[in-house]
């Protein structure tokens, strides 16, 4: 297959671009057989886990290192675009979370987890760090450049932002309680104001990526064409 001038390693293919998403893949899947085996109250609550946004932007970095492992082993440039199309919100998600997540936790870990269900490191890594990893490397190293612009991403980011606030109220309508101890401590005004604020900080994110990808891969005319599709080799 043809790949993008500034596109670092060949991808997809069955070598170092098959290694990453494998790894990957291993990494998030083990992160979700660790739920089953950790007995919390979420295991009976509404929503199960996905009451947690870790755990729905894990689901879609899942489904987004699928995609591109299928495309490594069969060539498939549809699968190759699937995960591309994931990947510009997947990556982002995954480093606001990263950082929100380590950030909140040095100030009070248990505005965001009960005590009494302190993940072990290992655990806490897998879930909160490795994604972010994961989808960074994929972008930097085996993707073409990104083309959507910051409206696009903020667009994007805020419709995802106000529908998790949603699932989060509905949860919170089946069970009584919040997933994060820090939304039953701000008014509804206040929450609103978070997930503004995580949009803002995702799109922020999405910037950051494609500066890095710029440093690493050379900076380039495609990088600033946004009236192309989400991605394009050229």
């Amino acid at each position: 297959m043809a790949r993008h001038r500034l596109q670092r390693l060949a991808s997809p293919s069955p070598s170092i671009s098959l290694l990453l998403h494998a790894a990957g893949i291993a990494s998030f899947c083990y992160s979700f057989y660790f739920l089953t085996t950790w007995p919390t109250p979420f295991d009976e609550a509404y929503g199960w886990h996905f009451q947690f946004l870790t755990i729905i932007g894990l689901a879609v970095s899942l489904l987004c290192f699928v995609s591109g492992a299928v495309a490594d082993v069969t060539g498939s440039r549809a699968l190759f675009d699937v995960k591309n199309a994931l990947a510009v919100l997947a990556a982002p998600l995954e480093v606001v979370i990263s950082l929100l997540y380590w950030g909140i936790s040095a100030v009070d870990p248990e505005l965001l987890v009960d005590g009494d269900f302190a993940l072990p490191l290992a655990a806490d890594v897998g879930f909160h760090l490795a994604p972010a990893v994961f989808l960074t490397l994929d972008l930097v190293l085996l993707s073409p450049p990104w083309t959507v612009p910051a409206y696009g991403v903020m667009s994007l980011s805020t419709v995802f932002a106000f529908g998790y606030w949603y699932w989060v109220e509905l949860c919170f309508s089946k069970n009584g309680w919040y997933p994060y101890p820090l939304f039953g401590l701000l008014s509804t005004a206040q929450r609103a104001l978070l997930f503004v604020t995580s949009a803002a900080l995702v799109t922020l994110s999405s910037g950051a990526l494609k500066s890095v990808y710029g440093s690493v891969n050379g900076y380039d005319k495609a990088r600033r064409e946004p009236h192309k599709p989400l991605k394009k080799l050229q």
